[in-house]
């Protein structure tokens, strides 16, 4: 099998992530009413997700490094068919929430290691654009959900929306079990045939695999990593930038537009369910093309003028949706409503170009291949438990500093966001995973 082909197997991983976090925005529309939900429990619902993504992202890493990537990404397609039986045949809330929290954990699973999978069978001048696949899988897996989410809405058959995710999660189990193990993870625990084995079937001559595999064991030098290795110089230096941008992407509210969109076009004026997915659904296509873009020019343009770009441009359409729900709405002759949908639109594409893709991409190859997976679960772990509080504070927030406040609270979060990648994030592009490594020895003033 092709690099390409092993790529997209491990990107359902992805679409997965993208379904189970997207699906709930309609299916909340009405799953609130058939189970009687108070507000809390609506809360609570939607944030088990990334509040089980936490904790799967936490022991991923660990679980990662002892019994391998793909074995670790085949749990979590197993973890995906139960989550969605269950959330389809939940009799109340605390069922219902208790299978959110399991896809939680499927997904912080997959989000931890198919991402280093797919680092890891690829060459580097495919690197980029073959890792950013797990964030178009993503971008895909929300823009299906909405469009199912629309299908059903006149049945309101939210238990279908739900259930509908074992359909792919089946999918990446059968392809996982097809693809080959990470040849980096078993030249990391001293199985070095099978890892010749699999880098000659990924095209690989002789010469490149000798000194694939001695550059690999240098790197690994001794035992594997322990959590306390994270905080020693070079990987603390790279862990910054890891977990710096794993809070950024969540706090500059990306997770409010995923969940919350139809929620948030209501506050603009629309009332009706079907025009408010609808709009959803608009914002999921510009979320598709825009990431399509990415992947396109992640290894062309290099991943700091991306970050960069992307991150200014989300600044100015949190401003303009700040400006939006400030002006009265009495008075601007109903703008509101479609200024809202085009600054969300606008502000999806930003994300999508930058932090979407990007953050994924450099939590698989900022670190050290001995404490990658630790690493990783680290910088995911972060990333979950930052959207966790995203979601959850999301609605109070408005209630406190009123809808222009909280969007422009997330823009001031964004200007922080954009001067941390100025000052702090490297350009990686076209470098080994070896060479990233040297970056940050050098940072850290240690000796190649």
């Amino acid at each position: 099998m092709s690099v390409r082909r092993i790529a997209l197997v491990a990107a359902l991983g992805g679409l997965l992530f993208g379904y189970d976090t997207g699906i709930i925005a309609g299916a909340l529309l009405f799953a609130r009413d058939t189970l009687t939900m108070s507000s809390f429990e609506q809360g609570l619902v939607v944030a088990m997700v990334p509040l089980g993504a936490a904790f799967g992202a936490l022991f991923a890493g660990r679980l990662g490094d002892r019994y391998g990537r793909r074995q670790v990404i085949l749990a979590a397609s197993l973890a995906f068919i139960a989550g969605s039986f269950i959330c389809a045949i939940a009799p109340d809330v605390p069922v219902l929430a208790a299978a959110r929290f399991l896809l939680g954990i499927a997904i912080g699973f997959a989000s931890a290691m198919c991402p280093v999978y797919i680092s890891e069978v690829a060459p580097p001048k495919e690197r980029g654009r073959l890792v950013s696949l797990f964030q178009l899988a993503v971008v895909v897996g929300i823009l299906i959900a909405y469009l199912v989410a629309l299908a059903l809405d006149h049945a309101e058959a939210w238990r279908w929306m739900l259930g509908l995710g074992a359909l792919p999660a089946f999918l990446l189990g059968l392809g996982m079990l097809r693809v080959p193990a990470s040849p980096r993870w078993l030249a990391m625990v001293n199985r070095d045939e099978e890892a010749r084995m699999v880098m000659a079937s990924l095209g690989m001559t002789d010469e490149e695999i000798e000194h694939e595999l001695t550059t690999i064991h240098e790197g690994l030098r001794t035992e594997r990593a322990t959590w306390a290795d994270l905080l020693k110089q070079p990987v603390r230096a790279a862990l910054v930038v890891g977990v710096g941008l794993a809070i950024l992407q969540q706090v500059t509210g990306i997770n409010t537009v995923i969940y919350f969109a139809p929620t948030i076009i209501e506050f603009a004026g629309v009332t009706s369910s079907s025009a408010a997915i609808l709009s959803t659904v608009g914002i999921g296509v510009v979320n598709l093309i825009a990431t399509i873009v990415a992947v396109r020019l992640v290894d062309r343009s290099g991943r700091r003028p991306l970050l960069i770009i992307g991150i200014s441009g989300m600044i100015l359409a949190l401003l303009a949706l700040s400006l939006a729900f400030g002006l009265d709405p009495d008075a601007n002759g109903g703008l509101t409503a479609p200024l809202t949908v085009v600054s969300l639109m606008a502000y999806v594409a930003a994300f999508a170009i930058s932090l979407g893709p990007i953050f994924w991409l450099l939590n698989a190859e900022l670190y050290p291949l001995r404490e990658r997976g630790a690493a990783a679960s680290a910088g995911t772990t972060a990333n979950w438990a930052s959207n966790f509080a995203v979601s959850l504070t999301f609605l109070p927030l408005i209630d406190f500093l009123g809808k222009s406040g909280a969007f422009g609270f997330y823009a001031v979060v964004g200007v922080i966001a954009l001067i941390f990648s100025i000052a702090l994030v490297p350009e990686t592009r076209n470098r080994s995973l070896e060479e990233i490594e040297a970056i940050w020895r050098k940072r850290a003033g240690m000796a190649e």
